[in-house]
């Protein structure tokens, strides 16, 4: 039943569309808009597609229109459903070997049916909200299978770039080779030779003719150069052959014993999945260096992505396409092209069927070879060296090689059960390995325990702790990361036990830094790792009844934290010297014989929540810092008998030779406080005379005409963080009134940097555009190259 309400009769006097006032106004009609970027993006992202996709079907042994079929879909499809909107899908060289091998085993129809299983589990697993396990998939085990299918890729490709056909597995293909060789083609070798020329040394050609060249995808180039050197030369040779769209196989029924049946829908899963949402995170991380960008587009919604590549699956095995995947190539092209939104990954899906129903004339005197050469570079790739000196520095070889190898000779199902496997093994090997040492030096006993300390090497511990003889100065080393609860409690107890018998303990960490309280200190009430508020180790009974849990009573009723004693600076040296000196001594001693030569003059507030070297990861010589109330740079002629800030600036370019400039506000500030609630008149006091340099920033921010600095994705919250921004812009403008810094800056040895600070939500914003005067959202590293 609807529900009923009162309605008035129409006044024919009244305009038909004037709304009541208590009724907001209808939202415009939105209508679909490409965006030029969108557009261009598009375009390179299709001509990188359309050979692969064509190389992976013929990879495959599947129909190659297949190939094409899956980029249309994965572009569609995915890119419309799927939670990463830049990255892009298709059939991926990733799924190359998997889906040789169930055509081989159950032949293209039913290969196609098991992608459509295989895109409903997808589904399933995303409506679970299972993405984020996917990720826990050790590296050295995605690595090491990506790194098995490029073998198994480039082996098989080899005997077509030599004019043969491969065989069905890489030994086979091993074997087989030399007497491929004794056969080889020369037609098709010289054709694989141009495309692999091409495909290599596109990428590097010099000069500013080069840099424009270099716009044509190398991929593209590689293929077009041998399809018209073959044409052209006339050579026979076996070229691409694309059968009737009307007599295109659909899927069919896989048959065969349900278990495997199951193990190729879950390989298929297992493989695109995992593929798919590394690919989304890799594309959040070159999102990341656009901060621009960033707020647009936003970070990946990894379970919406997994159900729109399960989307995908199913529609591309229901229409006779391949596999679907999200792939890196692509994806990264997409991105550095310059897309905005998911319309670029739509368009080239678009520009596929469009190539698939008109261009089959063109698409048909593409050689064979030049298709295999292209998949083989592909292949070899995914050899990553950078992925071997990675797993090499983190001790995951032998996972990695482990999981390549089964990939190689045993399938990539195998491979990866193998790999997870030697994972398991090496961290439970990791956790039982410890080695634990005692000796004595200068008097002092050290007990020093490297791996996991758990309860299977209690034993051992005790042993070594109980050669420590009564009242001696003890240093107990935990070279580790993890400590269960039977070792920490013996260690707890030998440690209060030999403290009562007049002995020291004094528990560190990795290269000495202190992780424990001696035991003797009973009225500290900090733990390890205390957080840095009130952080004040005192004896309660010092600090009067107000310290014992209630706050002291301040002026008017108002309540304050117990202030520190007047020991506190001394007790802050100390542990300075006992834990961080001996961890910076070398760095100092260095810096010490060498000078500083700092790369940045970093000119901030005065405010004691700015850690400077906390917000920008720096250490001693990374930094040249300036800070005053307000962050100010006086203008020349203006400083009244102080000159410390022009000081600075010109001792950091002129003599440092630093190369950046960045000037901090902060959330907060107390000087754009006091700016905003001067009057005119009163006295006249130090404070006063300094802010006069803020002056400017808030007659900037009273000018109607002029651009109002803001945040990305946020205006500001209120005045005074409008006037901490704006007073960021107007104090890079002081700095170019600086004589040093105007000139470094005319000579290109300088760049300027605003910087916003927001204390309470721990996030910095940098000044990504000078024009628009827009801060935006710093996420990852590398984001300091956009210069103000």
């Amino acid at each position: 039943m609807s529900a009923c309400v009162p309605t008035r009769a129409a006044d024919p006097t009244r305009p038909a569309h004037v709304h009541q006032p208590h009724s907001p106004p209808p939202p415009p009609p939105r209508r679909f808009r490409i965006e030029s970027a969108d557009l261009s993006a598009s375009i390179a992202v299709f001509l990188i597609a359309l050979p692969l996709s064509l190389g992976i079907a013929l990879a495959t042994g599947a129909p190659l229109q297949a190939g094409l079929v899956a980029a249309a879909v994965g572009g569609l499809v995915a890119g419309r459903i799927g939670g990463s909107a830049l990255q892009v899908s298709g059939p991926a060289a990733g799924l190359t070997v998997v889906t040789a091998e169930l055509i081989h085993h159950y032949g293209w129809r039913a290969t196609c049916g098991i992608t459509v299983l295989a895109g409903i589990t997808q589904l399933g697993l995303g409506c679970l909200r299972v993405a984020r396990t996917a990720l826990a998939v050790s590296p050295a085990i995605v690595h090491g299978m990506l790194a098995g299918i490029g073998v198994t890729i480039a082996v098989a490709q080899l005997h077509i770039v030599l004019g043969g056909v491969p065989q069905s597995s890489v030994l086979a293909n091993l074997v087989g080779l030399p007497d491929q060789v004794a056969r080889m083609q020369p037609a098709a070798v010289s054709m694989s030779v141009l495309t692999l020329v091409l495909l290599f040394a596109w990428p590097r050609l010099p000069g500013r003719t080069g840099r424009l060249l270099r716009r044509v995808p190398a991929a593209l180039v590689a293929v077009a150069g041998a399809t018209a050197t073959a044409s052209l030369a006339g050579l026979t040779l076996p070229r691409v052959d694309l059968p009737s769209w009307s007599s295109h196989a659909l899927a069919g029924l896989p048959e065969g014993p349900v278990l495997g049946v199951a193990a190729a829908v879950l390989t298929v899963t297992l493989v695109c999945s995992v593929q798919s949402l590394l690919g989304a995170v890799a594309v959040d991380k070159l999102v990341s260096a656009r901060p621009e960008l960033q707020a647009r587009v936003g970070r990946s919604a990894l379970d919406r992505e997994l159900l729109g590549q399960g989307a995908a699956n199913v529609v591309s095995g229901a229409l006779g396409g391949l596999p679907v995947a999200g792939v890196a190539v692509r994806s990264s092209a997409n991105v550095q092209a310059g897309a905005v939104s998911r319309n670029s990954t739509m368009l080239h899906g678009v520009f596929v069927v469009v190539a698939a129903l008109l261009m089959v004339p063109i698409l048909e005197l593409i050689p064979l070879a030049s298709l295999a050469a292209l998949v083989m570079a592909v292949g070899i790739q995914m050899v990553s060296l950078n992925h071997i000196r990675t797993v090499t520095r983190h001790r995951e070889v032998l996972v990695y090689a482990v999981t390549t190898l089964g990939v190689v000779f045993l399938g990539v199902l195998e491979g990866v059960a193998l790999g997870v496997a030697v994972a398991v093994g090496v961290a439970l090997h990791r956790l039982t390995r410890t080695r634990i040492t005692h000796e004595e030096r200068e008097g002092v006993h050290h007990v020093r325990v490297r791996g996991q300390l758990t309860f299977l090497a209690v034993p051992r511990l005790s042993r070594a702790l109980h050669l420590i003889p009564r009242g001696a100065d003890t240093v107990v080393e935990l070279d580790g990361s993890f400590m269960d609860h039977a070792a920490f409690e013996s260690l707890q107890d030998w440690q209060s036990a030999h403290s009562a018998q007049g002995g020291t303990v004094e528990i560190t960490g990795r290269a000495g830094t202190r992780i424990a309280e001696p035991a003797d200190s009973a009225h500290c009430r900090c733990r390890p790792w205390t957080p840095w508020r009130n952080h004040h180790c005192e004896d309660p009974s010092a600090m009067g009844p107000a310290s014992s849990g209630a706050p002291s009573g301040g002026r008017d009723g108002e309540t304050r934290e117990p202030r520190p004693s007047g020991h506190q600076l001394a007790r802050g040296i100390s542990a300075f010297q006992r834990n961080t000196a001996p961890l910076v001594r070398e760095e100092l001693a260095r810096l010490a014989r060498e000078g500083q030569r700092p790369s940045q003059l970093f000119l901030t507030c005065a405010d004691s929540r700015l850690v400077t070297s906390m917000i920008t990861s720096s250490g001693p010589g990374d930094l040249f810092v300036v800070r005053n109330v307000g962050n100010l740079v006086p203008l020349p002629g203006e400083e009244s008998g102080d000159d410390s800030v022009a000081a600075a600036i010109e001792y950091a370019v002129d003599v440092l030779k630093v190369r950046s400039i960045t000037v901090c506000g902060h959330s907060g500030c107390g000087a754009m406080q006091a700016l905003l609630a001067s009057e005119p008149g009163g006295a006249l006091t130090p404070l006063k005379r300094w802010l006069r340099h803020g002056r400017p920033s808030v007659e900037r921010m009273g000018d109607e005409g002029r651009t109002k600095p803001r945040l990305t994705g946020r205006a500001p919250a209120d005045t005074v963080e409008q006037l901490c921004l704006t007073n960021v812009v107007q104090q890079l403008e002081h700095l170019r009134a600086h004589d040093s810094v105007a000139r470094a800056l005319n000579e290109g040895a300088l760049e300027l940097h605003g910087m916003y600070f927001h204390v309470g939500e721990a996030q910095a914003y940098l000044l990504a555009d000078d024009e628009a005067e827009l801060f935006g959202h710093v996420g990852t590293a590398d984001d300091l190259r956009h210069p103000a």
